[in-house]
């Protein structure tokens, strides 16, 4: 069979729902228009945003547009070129790295290009064929990913039930007996905040299990960085244990609305990674507009608590309302609010309706999730609130999902099908000449 032939009219399980009801650019790459922020246009039309990793509003912020277009205009976004290792470092680059090291709480930092390719190279380079990596089930993306290079390299893996001590401690003695048979180490990888649910990863009694096992702890802290925690550094700090963690790492793209990452250790460690990181080694530095840009957003975290302050309110406000309402929001303790929706016996069809209902007649955009980027036979819709939205906002989409609770009461979604308003959706043309 020609390669490219079972590609063509196949676009994957996360792309069959948009075939299914011609969603391309609708439900999936849906185009959001206009300025960052709470208001923005969808299909020529002003929507109410819940959609942006924004948490702290410094997407559209006055002093971050300033900081990374002074930077832009003095640096140009070449600057540095090539690799850090070979010609793209600077005193900016390890200046903002010990400022985030002294964030949160450890001796050296790495900057990383990219936030998802980082961190499977973070996995890729501290772990080889004898050690044994002990992972969280509900484990994102890009962490999967580095355990599957793990893998090639024909390395051991066990999965743990989410956030379930019990589980983690029974693969961590089959874990601790295999690395002994390989004279081998154990790494145990989990999240600060799983971002589809909001919950917080337990990493207080992950870190306790130390007393008993011998294992290091990397933490993907990607959803809690900037905006958990006394000073924003994440749920470590939130929790006291911040000292247990050995490999801290977060992406730039959620508080600080912008590009890149970094991992965080001892300098030791760091000095390794330098070395080792396939991702970095081999790739062009992260360009010094958003150095240089990500240093004031930072600056911005540790200087103005009042963000982050509102934020919680805002958070509060949207999830106290949506639990009053009678709407399942699982057990999320982050800005992460998930909006699981039961007893909707039309499926993907009748949530499509509803999700169309909300952004059509509503002007509520919020993005819908389905298997695989949730456990199967779970939909929600996910709703990011941010420091940049107001009360008034809140107010108005926990109304409009009264209306859309009515109306699952009411079986409407079902009756009308997956477009209530009588709009035709038509796939791009790339999309039709699959």
């Amino acid at each position: 069979m020609d390669l490219f032939e079972k590609l063509r009219n196949n676009l994957g399980p996360i792309g069959s729902p948009a075939r299914a009801f011609n969603g391309h650019h609708y439900f999936a790459f849906p185009k959001l228009e206009g300025d960052l922020g709470p208001r923005m246009r969808f299909r020529g039309k002003e929507v109410l945003n819940w959609s942006l990793n924004n948490y702290l509003g410094l997407a559209n912020h006055p002093d971050v547009r300033k900081a990374d277009a002074d930077a832009a205009a003095r640096w140009g976004l070449a600057y540095p070129m090539g690799a850090r290792m070979m010609s793209g470092n600077s005193d900016l680059h390890e200046q903002f790295e010990q400022q985030l090291a002294q964030f949160v709480g450890k001796e050296d930092a790495f900057l990383l290009n990219y936030g998802y390719q980082g961190v499977m190279s973070v996995i890729e380079a501290v772990v080889d064929h004898r050690d044994v990596i002990v992972y969280d089930a509900e484990s994102h993306a890009c962490l999967i990913d580095g355990i599957r290079l793990h893998k090639a390299k024909m390395g051991e893996y066990y999965k743990f039930n989410h956030n379930d001590m019990a589980s983690l401690e029974k693969n961590l003695q089959r874990a601790t007996k295999k690395a002994a048979e390989k004279n081998g180490s154990v790494l145990v990888i989990t999240e600060g905040v799983f971002g589809m649910s909001g919950k917080v990863g337990s990493l207080d009694q992950v870190v306790a299990l130390k007393e008993k096992y011998e294992f290091r702890l990397l933490v993907d802290d990607a959803h809690g960085f900037g905006t958990m925690g006394a000073t924003g550094a994440g749920v470590g700090e939130m929790l006291g244990c911040q000292d247990g963690i050995d490999l801290y790492f977060s992406t730039f793209a959620k508080s600080m609305a912008a590009i890149g990452g970094f991992v965080a250790a001892d300098h030791d460690i760091i000095m390794y990674l330098k070395y080792n990181m396939r991702s970095q080694t081999y790739a062009k530095a992260l360009p010094m507009p958003y150095v240089v840009g990500c240093m004031k957003r930072l600056e911005m975290i540790q200087s103005q608590p009042e963000l982050r302050e509102k934020l919680w309110e805002n958070v509060r406000a949207l999830q106290n309302g949506l639990r009053e309402r009678g709407f399942d929001i699982g057990d999320t303790q982050s800005p992460v609010t998930p909006v699981f929706l039961h007893h909707i016996e039309g499926g993907v069809a009748e949530v499509a309706a509803l999700t169309m209902d909300l952004r059509e007649n509503m002007g509520v955009f919020c993005s819908i999730v389905v298997y695989p980027v949730v456990p199967k036979g779970t939909i929600m819709l996910r709703i990011i609130p941010t420091a940049a939205h107001s009360l008034d906002d809140v107010a108005y989409t926990l109304d409009a999902f009264s209306k859309m609770g009515d109306n699952i009461e009411k079986g409407v979604y079902r009756q009308n099908g997956p477009i209530p308003t009588g709009k035709t959706l038509e796939m791009s043309a790339e999309a039709t000449t699959e």
